[in-house]
């Protein structure tokens, strides 16, 4: 029976009650027997297989399509390596498109998880939030200002196209009666009404109504560094002439994820947001797949516009997502508001990943994210020697990687990301004329064996692929 103490509340005594303590070590000792089990690549178990198809049959027909990949985890992985429901194991290093950046079953997130289920709540929202609400956004902010940004405020929210929603909202709510989007072509913003106008991909937009007005801007050509920046801010120019009043925000999504895993530069993004400032355009960085995958945490602070940015999103690797402004953009009440901002389990998560990616040296022009860039980098950069008809790049920064395979012919792209899941590794297409293929490495625990395991694969599939061409 816990005694009554005046400084602490009975949830901070539970959680630091030695009991706890031994049961989370059970826990995580259970786990690690298991996943010694898996450590590399491995085809399915054959009595498995015919319950499994079943499984994504039935799975693929509730929801009225099939999975992209023939994919249902068992519940169990070990870093980057995660064993299906058939007892295959995968080597993950596409990670739910950036979403696990620990990888699956890291022992940094199962006492996340531990913590979560002590929680009162499952969800927490608009109006009910726990203390690690709290912790989280004031590590968001410090984290965001730390080289001279203002970005004071931050709001959670449970996806990356939420947090899009409410910093376009606050855009257009300050600018009013401005009511047009600037973007960069071949960007991706999200799938909602809104953000499909945004997204660059007629296709997304396929049976929607119009809902904002979006005119698209050139991006960053590394090969022409000056003439592309002269030409996107001319165009910017140019639009905001045809438009005069009209421009409530500049879109920059700063590495071109859907798009192909483009880059701009600091020059480029700092000189289109010195026009938009001048014009009292929102200057909005969208993070949801660079956050945490860049030299900084942020990847505005890794291209220099900590001066420059008003609204900032991120989501994936940070579990729950969030839009984080400064003062000029506090919405009026009732703007921006969600039942649900996120889970206990992902808020207690982003709180640990942030401050594990931290502690651990990611960042940083020398940290390790720069350093596992730099060794696939290498590594495809072989394999591109060898292989240059299969494979072209690489390309990325970060925990973003990507190449080219078979000068970007879609059909030959999708055939080789099928192909190499099969043979164990996770991976998917990104961009278009041409069309790469990428990666999102699980930082937290991929180690440069597990990038020469991906290259072996890699390497193997794209002989089989040529000698068949």
């Amino acid at each position: 029976m816990s005694n009554h103490n005046e400084t602490t509340t009975f949830a901070q005594q539970l959680r630091s009650d030695p009991r706890l303590s031994q049961a989370k070590q059970l826990i995580l000792d259970a786990v690690a027997d298991y996943q010694q089990h898996i450590v590399n690549v491995r085809p399915a178990r054959p009595e498995l297989e015919l319950a499994y198809q079943q499984m994504l049959d039935a799975f693929g027909e509730i929801r009225g399509g099939s999975l992209y990949f023939p994919y249902l985890a068992s519940g169990l992985g070990n870093g980057p390596f995660v064993e299906l429901a058939d007892g295959s194991v995968k080597l993950d290093m596409i990670t739910g498109i950036g979403v696990h950046g620990y990888g699956h079953s890291h022992p940094l997130l199962v006492e996340a998880g531990i913590d979560a289920a002590l929680s009162d709540t499952v969800m927490q929202g608009n109006l009910q939030q726990g203390a690690e609400s709290f912790e989280l956004v004031k590590l968001l902010t410090a984290t965001a200002n730390e080289s001279g940004a203002h970005l004071n405020h931050c709001f959670l929210s449970t996806s990356g196209a939420m947090a899009n929603e409410n910093s376009l909202k606050m855009a257009f709510q300050k600018n009013q009666p401005a009511n047009r989007v600037v973007a960069f072509s071949h960007c991706f913003a999200g799938r909602t009404l809104a953000l499909s106008q945004v997204t660059d991909k007629p296709g997304n937009r396929v049976g929607l109504p119009d809902t904002i007005a979006v005119d698209y801007i050139p991006f960053y050509r590394a090969d022409d560094p000056a003439g592309s920046t002269e030409s996107a801010v001319n165009h910017l120019k140019w639009q905001i002439k045809r438009h005069p009043g009209k421009i409530a925000a500049l879109w920059m999504e700063l590495v071109l994820g859907e798009g192909g895993y483009y880059l701009g530069s600091p020059e480029f993004f700092q000189a289109l947001s010195s026009v938009a400032r001048e014009n009292q355009i929102a200057v909005i960085a969208d993070e949801v797949q660079t956050f945490g995958r860049t030299s900084r945490l942020f990847a505005f602070q890794h291209f220099e516009l900590d001066q420059h940015v008003d609204l900032v999103t991120i989501g994936k690797i940070s579990q729950v997502c969030a839009t984080l402004y400064t003062d000029d953009y506090k919405p009026k009440p009732g703007l921006i508001s969600q039942t649900f901002t996120g889970s206990s389990w992902a808020i207690i998560a982003a709180n640990a990943i942030i401050r594990g990616l931290i502690d651990q040296g990611h960042f940083g022009k020398e940290g390790r994210n720069m350093q596992l860039h730099a060794y696939f980098q290498a590594g495809l950069q072989r394999i591109s020697e060898r292989l240059p008809q299969a494979v072209a790049g690489p390309y990325g920064i970060g925990g973003m990687v990507a190449f080219t395979p078979f000068k970007g012919e879609l059909e030959k792209a999708k055939e080789m990301v099928n192909r190499m899941y099969h043979a164990g590794l996770m991976s998917f297409i990104a961009g278009s004329d041409p069309v790469r293929i990428r990666f999102l490495m699980p930082l937290g625990s991929v180690e440069e064996r597990h990038i020469d395991l991906a290259c072996q694969i890699i390497e193997q599939i794209a002989e089989e692929m040529n000698a068949e061409a």
